[in-house]
């Protein structure tokens, strides 16, 4: 029951700074469960691979509530979505496979370089390029598409990092560049999800009740409550000044990223 109660509770932080700052929850997800996992004695070779594979699993339904919306507003181009869900899928694969036979040591650094970025992203929000250019073609963003599928896979999220900037630097408006990339996190999601769950499928060692890379109690607790908890910090954020909100986040996100350095 303890157990449950942490997967429930972080599912209720994800969902919240979700509804709160348009962020996805990947970098909270996968570092809770990575300190979790570990203090549990999972198999050490396999906690970061079991950390970032249920964390895609948990925000499958996220990212589909998200999607939805941003739809409803209008803000989802649906031509570059329709160009790049190809390549998406074809990295997340790639990533997936590749995280089999990489060591949780790689991928622990690679996280938390990939945090460093994101939470640099939120602090100093002129890091986004300016608009200068418009969008490639098909190739283009099929190229592109893999580098981020293949980025994500190996992060456990954060589509938004890599896609957000490029978009708004091909023109297109802020909004419409979240919209668009929130509409790829959902195949995205779920490609990652079934990508680790055949990675893992066989190997001795992961702990009971686990679908190959994806550990389903967690997967089960923090999908509950992150769904009902994004509602709540979508209204509070109407009320509250995000520039300050997204710093304090950030500080929050580096003392996490710091307790993973140091304890696995």
């Amino acid at each position: 029951m303890a157990e449950l109660g942490a997967y429930l509770g972080i599912g209720a932080v994800v969902g919240f700074f979700a509804g709160l700052l348009g962020i996805g929850g990947g970098i909270i997800i996968v570092s809770a469960l990575a300190l979790m996992f570990a203090a549990y004695g999972f198999a050490p070779q396999y906690v970061m691979h079991l950390a970032i594979g249920t964390s895609l699993a948990a925000i499958v339904l996220g990212s589909f509530s998200s999607a939805r919306a941003h739809h409803r507003h209008g803000a989802v181009d649906w031509d570059v979505v329709r160009a790049m869900i190809p390549g998406l899928l074809a990295g997340v694969f790639i990533g997936a496979v590749a995280a089999r036979f990489l060591p949780g040591t790689f991928l622990k650094y690679w996280f938390l370089g990939f945090t460093l970025f994101v939470t640099a992203q939120m602090v100093f929000g002129g890091l986004r390029p300016k608009p200068s250019r418009q969008l490639p073609g098909r190739a283009g963003l099929g190229a592109l598409a893999v580098f981020i599928g293949i980025c994500s896979s190996l992060f456990g999220g954060g589509a938004a990092a890599v896609g957000v900037p490029f978009l708004t630097w091909c023109n297109l408006s802020a909004h419409r560049a979240i919209g668009t990339v929130s509409a790829m996190g959902f195949p995205l999601s779920i490609a990652g999800t079934l990508g680790y769950a055949i990675a893992g499928w066989g190997l001795e060692g992961l702990p009971r009740w686990s679908l190959g890379f994806v550990y389903l109690p967690a997967f089960i607790g923090i999908s509950a409550t992150s769904m009902l908890l994004a509602p709540v910090g979508a209204r509070l954020a109407h009320r509250l000044k995000g520039a300050t909100l997204r710093r304090i986040f950030a500080v929050f996100l580096l003392v996490m990223a710091a307790k993973l350095a140091v304890s696995i």
